[in-house]
């Protein structure tokens, strides 16, 4: 997602908040994608897909034939009609629909016993990639070149080779992000987090060791701008212990080289971080929504309601959220 110099906002003049659209659905949401300030799609448990064409204040409500007991953990919309879907747990499914949901069509499925994919992330409305947890010691990948409608798992031997008991979370569809030129990173928890780049894996010093810890999501400022890839944000910690502040969010500016601690960090787990403009970082978890002015050196609480995913319009100003308890909601921006 590129932030624009043009989207930077005015911290002087207007003080965020976390305006509810819509809850009471009995469907938890991870799965998010606002295609612009207008079209928003969400997705989550009971096999639920919600759509709103006026930046939320109505919605269109859907649950996809024969998912009914699935979970759509990540969703990717890419106008009022186009969405693809992901089913996490066996057998893995992705699921494309073209005429706003009326009709889904199985485009990928993997019934190999453990699979689970954990995320998705188009570069473009043609190439994508998902990420699931490790088949026989490697991580799980595979992609897309023409919109989703087939897929091609990258061959076992080129795959990242996973620690003992390493994983990724299924917590906001944003553990896999677009790094720069069509390239992609991850990030992975439990006894071991790390990120990893191409070839590269790198330690991350977030809290880890159990399988409640680990990084949960990474966020890349302006992927396709001149210093794409260098700026990113880790956020994490234990989703066991919701409120613990400890070793929840490191960024880096030089790539994953070095790592820097928040001089003032998110108030717990933290399962999303989005850039949304400027220097302004939004993050979220089951313990409440944190907001940066400084690109993620401090944090200020802005509401101890919880939400799963964060996300910035792909074209537009506006950033939505969805959580538990069918809940969605939007950064408001009062004078």
């Amino acid at each position: 997602m590129t932030v624009e110099a043009g989207n930077q906002p005015d911290t002087a003049s207007r003080e965020p908040s976390i305006s509810i659209l819509t809850a009471g659905l009995p469907a938890s949401f991870r799965g998010l994608s606002a295609v612009n300030d207008k079209i928003v799609w969400v997705s989550g448990s009971g096999g639920t897909v919600g759509e709103s064409l006026d930046g939320g204040k109505n919605w269109s409500w859907m649950t996809v034939p024969g998912y009914e007991k699935r979970d759509f953990r990540d969703i990717e919309a890419f106008d009022a009609n186009t969405a693809i879907l992901m089913a996490v747990d066996t057998p893995a499914d992705i699921l494309k629909t073209v005429d706003g949901g009326k009709t889904w069509k199985l485009v990928y499925e993997n019934n190999t016993p453990g699979m689970f994919l954990d995320a998705m992330e188009f570069w473009d409305a043609n190439s994508g990639i998902v990420v699931g947890d490790p088949i026989e010691g490697r991580f799980f990948l595979s992609q897309s070149f023409d919109g989703g409608n087939s897929w091609h798992d990258i061959p076992p031997r080129a795959l990242p080779k996973a620690d003992s008991g390493e994983g990724c979370f299924a917590s906001s569809g944003t553990n896999i992000r677009n790094l720069k030129q069509r390239k992609a990173c991850f990030v992975s928890g439990g006894p071991s987090s790390r990120l990893f780049l191409a070839d590269t894996a790198i330690n991350l010093p977030i809290l880890h060791g159990k399988n409640s810890t680990g990084a949960n999501s990474v966020a890349v400022k302006d992927p396709s701008g001149k210093k794409g890839g260098q700026h990113l944000i880790v956020v994490g910690g234990d989703y066991a212990k919701d409120t613990l502040r400890e070793k929840n969010c490191f960024l880096t500016n030089d790539g994953g080289k070095t790592w820097i601690a928040p001089t003032t960090p998110p108030h717990g787990y933290r399962s999303c971080v989005e850039y949304i403009g400027g220097n302004w970082v939004l993050c979220c978890g089951t313990s409440g929504v944190d907001i940066s002015y400084d690109n993620g050196m401090n944090w200020v609480l802005l509401t101890t309601t919880g939400f799963h995913v964060c996300r910035l319009a792909k074209k537009g100003n506006a950033v939505f959220l969805a959580g538990s308890g069918g809940r969605v909601a939007k950064l408001s921006l009062t004078p």
